[in-house]
């Protein structure tokens, strides 16, 4: 790893110098960091942004106090080097204390309790997807001491947060998340995380068992990849980056991540932000949904744990699904329909109007295809310069030698965290991000709008409907070729 990036972390970690003790200004306001966050490309770390939040104190011993004896639950994975990722399908899970977690996390000797089948060195634990609104359900003034306004979204605290306490090891598999971008605040301890952009997707062997709502899952171990089984995954450009306390890390939309606690107890905060993207990725994830519950139902419908995934609580009937992707589509059409006339009303103001290109349905599957790909990695958008300096540092790819410092800010492997977020149709991540859409994908989601403007405002899609879809020739072929292709590993 070049020492450049590596000595920007140094700004990170150190207070501003100087004589006698200043007033802290942070580095950006609201409007900057929201503008990064919205155009940038690539994940960055944000520096002395929440030196003032209530809830940098918050390590595993203050949250053991506030919860005084609630239960939460626990991921119990094992510590081992396998190539096979260790799905949270395949863990253990137990109710248990904060306070019984950090004494089975110090004292290694035997203890009675919930954790007294698990030998502290051969497991880690994992309270992880932690909604602050059911955690904290009677202490809602505790909401405020996360202020995410602070980054340019107005009334976003920790109600719209999730919480996460881990031990040495733990972690989740890598897995990119289908809604929003995501900003995670590390409050205590460290954490690793290992990110692959989004046109890497191929190379990372996507998958959607287990099931879980919003996350596409990698079937490789990514710190230890099968590459025999898996040899397109060489051509993955990893990012490495530990994330230390009092770092916030920008995730953009649609980035694999893999993270993992390096340290004997971390925690971390996290909030998923809302993006325009995310209307259409919801209908997408509907018919996911519909078509896995369908089929792995048919297959065994007494046995939902072999594929879905523990934190899928909800009825997963066909009515249901069938409900949840008529709502998803609805909420399309109503939210183009709105932003329609409002851009049009706009424009026209401006004597800026102009006839649109009429895009056909087909052109949507060219724009999924390449409209990603035409954007440069690692830039920001129509930015006069460089946001990067000591309190925005960039995650750029990782080299091929050691790192000279272990405890730098950039290191050369890692693992992963995720999250989730429920709101609107099941579990809403929160929406995304930045206007990072391309010409053409714009042009489609505008004629999109303007068609369904004339159209019903509740068209119902019926089973045969999707299945028109699904059975379409074009797609089929596109089935084939993956399915042959994923026999001939």
């Amino acid at each position: 790893m070049a020492a450049g990036p590596g000595a920007t972390s140094d700004a990170c970690h150190a207070a501003r110098a100087g004589g006698e003790e200043v007033e802290r200004v942070k580095p950006f306001t609201p409007e900057k960091a929201k503008e990064i966050i919205m155009s940038l490309q690539q994940p960055a770390i944000f520096c002395n942004m929440v030196f003032d939040w209530p809830a940098q104190h918050w390590t595993a011993k203050y949250l053991s106090g506030v919860l005084h004896g609630k239960q939460i639950q626990f991921r119990m994975g094992m510590k081992n080097t396998d190539t096979v990722p260790q799905f949270e399908t395949t863990c253990s899970y137990i109710d248990a204390t904060v306070e019984e977690f950090l004494t089975w996390n110090c004292d290694h000797s035997s203890i009675s309790g919930p954790f007294r089948d698990y030998d502290h060195s051969k497991f880690w634990a994992y309270a992880d997807y932690k909604y602050f609104v059911s955690l904290f359900e009677d202490k809602t003034d505790i909401f405020q001491d996360v202020i995410w306004s602070d980054f340019g979204f107005p009334g976003r605290s920790g109600q719209e947060s999730t919480l996460w306490i881990g031990s040495l090891g733990a972690h989740t598999p890598c897995h990119l998340d289908s809604y929003g971008c995501n900003l995670v605040f590390q409050v205590q301890g460290r954490k690793r995380w290992h990110l692959f952009p989004p046109e890497d997707t191929p190379f990372l062997y996507p998958t959607r068992i287990p099931y879980e709502e919003s996350s596409v899952f990698s079937k490789i171990n990514v710190v230890n990849p099968d590459l025999k089984r898996f040899p397109e995954f060489q051509k993955a450009r990893r990012h490495v980056v530990t994330l230390s306390p009092g770092q916030v890390l920008f995730v953009p939309r649609h980035w694999w991540h893999y993270v993992e606690s390096i340290d004997p107890v971390t925690v971390s905060i996290n909030s998923w932000i809302e993006l325009e993207e995310d209307h259409q990725a919801r209908v997408e994830e509907a018919i996911t949904r519909m078509l896995v519950c369908a089929l792995k139902n048919a297959e065994d419908p007494h046995n939902t744990r072999a594929w879905l995934n523990p934190t899928e609580v909800e009825e997963t009937s066909h009515e249901v699904n069938c409900r949840y992707l008529n709502g998803a589509v609805s909420a399309f059409f109503d939210h183009y329909r709105t932003s329609k006339v409002v851009e049009n009303q706009a424009l026209r103001t401006n004597g800026e109007y102009m006839k649109k290109e009429e895009l056909n349905v087909y052109s949507l599957m060219e724009v999924e295809q390449t409209g990603s790909q035409n954007l440069p990695l690692g830039t920001v958008k129509q930015e006069a310069a460089s946001p990067f300096g000591p309190d925005l540092v960039p995650v750029v790819p990782s080299s091929e030698e050691p790192p000279s410092e272990r405890g730098s800010i950039f290191e050369n492997d890692g693992k992963d965290f995720v999250g989730k977020d429920r709101e609107h149709f099941g579990k809403l991540h929160c929406t995304k991000r930045q206007r990072m859409m391309s010409k053409s994908e714009n042009a489609a989601v505008e004629q999109i709008a303007s068609n369904s403007i004339t159209a019903p405002s509740q068209t119902f899609v019926s089973t045969d409907d999707l299945l028109d879809c699904l059975v379409n020739p074009r797609v089929t072929k596109i089935v084939a070729q993956l399915l042959i292709q994923g026999r001939s590993l």
